[in-house]
């Protein structure tokens, strides 16, 4: 059986007056072949199971549509250009013999050159990861990227969400990395499982997995 070469379908929303950058994978594989339901963005993480927006849309009272429409898209470029932040995903694109949207499922996996970026565009201080150091995750492909630059990634907090800090080769810029708790369903179970996230549920139980993202976003996004 051929493979699915699974390739991003968005570029870099870049500009130089970004401070943070958002950094994923790849959007499920219907982005890349264009077929959307309709209560899909077209735009990055526009996924109709995708948390991101849904979580930025409480804590910054946004009134988003969640449509395939070029004014859903409009409101998202928006939001990032008045925050000042960038949104690029570190895979290119990657091969997949199951045409899902597996982390793990991705092989030959081509990157982009995060490292090459931060130098392009700086004013940018913070990296905001969707996921943690996972195999196939965004920050286990940035730390290879670290590694061959020769770069040391320090730990400033192991709890979560895992913060690190690292200068940025030729220019003394030191830029901080925030793993989030990954916005897709995925993550729920193992947000179930974190001591945190049981006290908080225990003192009320309407409190929910989404509900535990908003409060942890909203520290790194504000």
């Amino acid at each position: 059986m051929k493979s699915f070469l699974h390739t991003h379908p968005y570029k870099p929303f870049l500009f130089q007056e970004a401070t943070k950058l958002i950094i994923g994978t790849l959007p499920p594989p219907r982005f890349t072949m264009g077929t959307l339901k309709h209560d899909d963005v077209d735009f990055c993480y526009g996924s109709r199971g995708g948390m991101l927006w849904p979580i930025l849309d409480r804590i910054f009272e946004l009134n988003l549509k969640y449509e395939t429409t070029p004014e859903a898209t409009e409101q998202r470029k928006e939001f990032l250009l008045q925050k000042k932040i960038g949104v690029c995903d570190i895979v290119a694109s990657a091969e997949r013999d199951k045409i899902d949207a597996s982390d793990l499922g991705m092989k030959q996996v081509k990157l982009r050159n995060i490292i090459g970026y931060l130098h392009e565009f700086t004013n940018i201080t913070t990296l905001l990861f969707m996921g943690g150091n996972s195999k196939n995750g965004p920050e286990y492909f940035f730390r290879k990227q670290l590694k061959e630059y020769q770069v040391m990634y320090e730990v400033v907090s192991d709890v979560v969400p895992r913060i690190h800090q690292f200068t940025l080769p030729n220019t003394g810029r030191i830029i901080k990395t925030v793993s989030l708790t990954a916005p897709s369903g995925a993550a729920n179970r193992a947000i179930g499982s974190l001591a945190d996230y049981k006290r908080m549920k225990k003192s009320n139980p309407n409190f929910n997995t989404l509900d535990y993202r908003v409060l942890q976003y909203a520290k790194f996004f504000q």
